[in-house]
């Protein structure tokens, strides 16, 4: 696993944990996938099953967790793709922002 996958676990982690219902993947282009749910953040494959899927770049995600991105501003602008439930994809991206 990459260092750069470890550091979305460890900092996804205590975001999701607990909060999170059913699955969310985010595709980090170029560099692999962590899937989220109740229990955390873990690294997984880019083709695993998740309820939505989020893909964008490592730098586009890092604006998001640091709120210096919109995550509708980001789909909208064709920064962040979305493969999946559109409501699921907002309230992840609610848990990341906040």
């Amino acid at each position: 696993m990459s260092d750069l996958i470890q550091s979305y676990i460890e900092t996804l982690t205590p975001k999701v944990a607990g909060t999170l219902r059913g699955t969310a993947k985010l595709v980090i282009t170029g560099e692999g996938a962590v899937m989220l749910d109740e229990t955390g953040a873990r690294a997984c494959d880019a083709a695993d099953e998740a309820d939505v899927a989020l893909i964008a770049s490592d730098a586009v995600f890092r604006a998001i967790l640091s709120g210096d991105q919109n995550p509708v501003m980001a789909v909208m602008g064709g920064k962040l793709k979305v493969e999946g439930s559109a409501q699921r994809a907002l309230k992840v991206s609610g848990i990341l922002v906040g």
